[in-house]
């Protein structure tokens, strides 16, 4: 029998063994190739001194194609919890230097054990990507153990935040697993993400196409819109993982965390009382708006370069983090189409999740028209957005500041759908229409039996417009709280955040509601 010591030496040779990931040549090489290691990955994350590995000595049970004599350190797969910037999480990070990270059964059932914990914990859970795909040796095996990842990711969603850092490839059924997170942060050399790579896709459909055009940030960031964040590299992309943790609760459960701030909340923005240009179709830039009424200038955004007629994002009012969902006059005229539809009613149902407060900052002319929309289905995917804003239980505070018309008027959220507070800028144009719309409609057959059809249209226009394209009138019957100055923007919404903080304490607001599974949403 050994002794006690020499259990104890043969424990630190096995660690050891394990820790050791790779030789110092092949770590180089990954250096210079702009990457780390799955452990400094956890390293850099982790306040340093707090993780704690779970899962350190798994190893897989295949006997098959050589498996037998094949040793994975940690299965290829880090796995543990400790704290970021004082607060507890968990994290996985793939070891492409372990067998090229392919995800088998036992590395399956490592995150899916760390994904359960964090939920169980209620804390927040960030996965780093890097893996070769599926380990084909195992068959049966690997292919059950993706069904496993995905139902224990999807029974953690809503409950926990979810952060998916794409660091290296993650192709094939890999692919599902980050795109189900709740936020996805991606590397823009060295990340690379799809459903099948360039041989697969050449072999299968004769398409010859580069992986960094197939899978590449653009591919996600921009046309997908499957990718939320750019980095430049491992360090940017975990530097972002942890601003985002920074603004959100650590479960459903609790409040988003609160900062002190020496931005005076009655601040005024006198600079806003001019950006609205005098022509109605003239543009201007919201971020300007969104940077003059958030605390500090500081503002987070998501889906930065997909669907760019609108803007998500996060940031503070007087220390609360808070969505932004806006439109960007400069951009398509602001408009709300499929791709944008889909983008804010995602963003709107992660704030209500996790009990973020959204401000709505509104100038749009519409949803997208033609046939091309329509036979995409812009209705189903434009009542993505009403379906979150009328499930929403979080409080809801609108700012109308020119264009609200038609279904955008709901889309951007107005009082009828579920606005706690509406507030609208004396800028603001209201109505089902444009006026120029309207009189075609209206008065299409007195413009055209008039003697002077353009004289009787332009009069027709602007007593339209006189009448309807303004804010009072839809402050007479209440469906806006008031009408305010714009440099007043950033008070009315501070004063309003203020007294809606307990709407949701108890999560009353949501028990008053007759009993349901949940809303079927246009998906």
């Amino acid at each position: 029998m050994a002794s006690t010591e020499e259990l104890i030496e043969e424990y630190k040779k096995k660690r050891a063994k394990i820790l050791q990931m790779a030789a110092p040549e092949a770590i180089e090489k990954r250096h210079k190739g702009g990457q780390w290691t799955a452990r400094e990955r956890i390293d850099y994350l982790f306040d340093p001194g707090t993780f704690t590995e779970l899962g350190l000595f798994v190893k897989h049970r295949t006997v098959h194609f050589g498996m037998d004599k094949r040793e994975v350190p940690a299965e290829g797969v880090v796995t543990g919890y400790g704290k970021v910037n004082g607060r507890p999480v968990v994290a996985f990070a793939e070891d492409y230097m372990a067998m090229a990270g392919t995800f088998g059964e036992y590395h399956g059932l490592k995150e899916i054990r760390a994904i359960n914990f964090a939920k169980d914990m209620g804390w927040p859970l960030i996965g780093m990507n890097d893996s070769g795909g599926a380990r084909l040796q195992e068959g049966m095996d690997t292919l059950e153990a993706y069904g496993w990842i995905f139902r224990a990711q999807i029974q953690a969603s809503g409950i926990i935040p979810q952060i998916a850092l794409l660091l290296g490839p993650c192709l094939g059924g890999q692919a599902y697993h980050p795109i189900m997170q709740d936020f996805l942060i991606q590397t823009r050399k060295t990340g690379f993400m799809g459903i099948a790579g360039p041989a697969f896709v050449k072999t299968q459909l004769g398409e010859e196409i580069s992986l960094e055009e197939l899978s590449g940030w653009k591919a996600h960031a921009v046309k997908s819109g499957q990718t939320h964040i750019v980095a430049e590299d491992d360090k940017d992309a975990i530097d972002k993982a942890k601003e985002l943790l920074s603004l959100f609760p650590t479960n459903n459960k609790e409040m988003p965390p609160r900062i002190k701030t020496k931005d005076d909340p009655e601040r005024t923005c006198p600079e806003l009382d001019t950006i609205i240009p005098d022509k109605p179709t003239q543009p201007y830039d919201m971020y300007k708006v969104i940077h003059a009424i958030v605390d500090d200038g500081y503002f987070f955004e998501t889906l930065k370069d997909y669907a760019r007629s609108t803007i998500t994002g996060f940031a503070r009012f007087n220390g609360r983090p808070v969505g932004i969902w806006a439109n960007q006059p400069l951009w398509a005229a602001g408009i709300i189409d499929i791709d944008a539809s889909d983008k804010g009613a995602r963003f709107v149902r992660f704030c209500d999740l996790f009990n973020i407060p959204v401000v709505t900052l509104q100038d749009c002319p519409g949803y997208m028209i033609g046939s091309e929309q329509d036979w995409k289905g812009i209705l189903r995917h434009g009542a993505k957005l009403l379906f979150a804003w009328a499930d929403a239980s979080v409080p809801l505070i609108s700012i109308i500041m020119r264009k609200s018309y038609a279904g955008a008027h709901y889309g951007m959220l107005d009082k009828g759908i579920g606005a706690d507070l509406v507030f609208a800028w004396p800028t603001a144009r209201v109505t089902i229409v444009g006026a120029e719309t309207a009189a075609s409609v209206i008065f299409a057959r007195e413009i055209r039996e008039s003697e002077k059809p353009e004289e009787t249209r332009t009069k027709r226009i602007q007593e339209y417009d006189d009448i309807y394209e303004n804010p009072y009138k839809g402050a007479e019957r209440g469906y806006i709280d008031d009408v305010i100055m714009p440099s007043d923007t950033r008070k009315v919404i501070n004063r309003s955040l203020d007294i809606l903080e307990e709407k949701n304490k108890d999560n009353k607001a949501f028990l008053a509601r007759p009993w349901r599974k949940y809303s079927n949403i246009n998906l």
